[in-house]
């Protein structure tokens, strides 16, 4: 099975810190160990960061709305919003810090001002939120960068997709479709993750992927095993921290179990086919039966049906070839309840 490329979504859970998206990028740079069988395998791929231009995000009187949410940090949603917004500078520092780290940046714009930050650096990939999947401007705009682009379906069906998809298709066909479902957290019955095979038969000349945002690691991993390329779940580095995301987020420890489960996982899958693995070589000789001896057999006895049965271990002849134990010609005493080896008779 292909590496997942997995993405740790920090989003606005850094709460507009740069200390606190520091260290949840500390978090996905650590290595990943399966423990049982010494198993150092591979981290994250990316993180994920999310930019707004102010000016093009909500109406004068829904910036200037009171907010009064436990989550709030501002009066006004538009000063909750400024204080959790990092500005280009603060982006190009977190997209430098990452890449020594070796992680891939993939940068959530949500709106055409925000290609300013091509000022300073170039992301390894860009995101389409699902709120904008309808939003053909911006995506035209993304996609003439010729930047790899990340379409989450979350708030659209196959019409609105179909249109993103065209637009796109004007500058490059580098996509990725993650299936996506934008409700906080996701209920189970919600997901649909049959989703994820449908693109995969309907839209195979793209890369595939999805999206979480239910709790816990088990819809990522089951997402994994149907299939998903890319897996985005939402991090941070205290689920317990102020923010309306936290919460629903994954945690270090989560974080921890979701990368190496998937990494597990994809170990395995395997192959389409149906084989006799060298692993179980041992257990198969230790563990399968083989044609025995019911009872004593004396040396110059013919060796009928009757004085046979199977026993373990399995490194003898098997019941589908007894014929060349039946029949035959005792060459030396044979004791009760032990395999009958084929240089025992002839």
């Amino acid at each position: 099975m292909k590496s997942t490329y997995i993405i740790g979504e920090i989003g606005q859970n850094h709460n507009g810190s740069m200390d606190l998206a520091k260290q949840i990028i500390d978090v996905v740079a650590r290595p990943v160990v399966e423990h049982l069988f010494n198993l150092n395998v591979q981290r994250m791929n990316a993180i994920k960061l999310t930019k707004r231009d102010l000016k093009e995000e909500l109406t004068d009187s829904a910036m200037h709305k009171p907010y009064n949410s436990p989550h709030s940090f501002g009066a006004t949603y538009g000063e909750h919003r400024a204080a959790l917004e990092l500005n280009d500078e603060q982006h190009f520092e977190l997209y430098n810090y990452a890449k020594a780290l070796g992680l891939d940046v993939v940068e959530t714009l949500c709106a055409v001002g925000c290609l300013s930050m091509f000022k300073l650096f170039t992301p390894d990939k860009l995101k389409v939120a699902s709120r904008d999947l309808t939003n053909l401007p911006l995506l035209a705009a993304l996609a003439e960068t010729k930047i790899p682009i990340i379409l989450s379906t979350g708030m659209g069906g196959k019409e609105e997709l179909d249109d993103a998809l065209e637009t796109l298709g004007h500058y490059h066909s580098n996509i990725s479709i993650l299936h996506c479902i934008s409700e906080y957290p996701a209920h189970y019955k919600n997901i649909n993750l049959l989703t994820i095979q449908w693109l995969k038969e309907n839209y195979g000349q793209f890369t595939i992927g999805y999206s979480d945002h239910s709790i816990g690691i088990d819809v990522p991993l089951a997402a994994v095993a149907l299939g998903s390329e890319i897996l985005e779940k939402h991090i941070t580095i205290d689920r317990n921290l102020k923010g309306t995301d936290q919460a629903g987020s994954l945690g270090p420890e989560g974080i921890y179990r979701m990368v190496r489960d998937i990494r597990c996982l994809e170990m395995a899958m395997g192959e389409k086919q149906m084989t006799v693995d060298p692993a179980v070589e041992s257990a198969r000789i230790k563990l399968e039966r083989s044609i025995a001896t019911k009872n004593p057999i004396k040396k110059g006895m013919q060796i009928r049906e009757e004085d046979l049965h199977m026993l373990s271990p399995g490194d003898g002849v098997k019941w589908k070839q007894k014929d060349k134990i039946i029949g035959k010609t005792a060459i030396e005493d044979i004791p009760e309840n032990e395999i009958v080896y084929l240089n025992m008779v002839q």
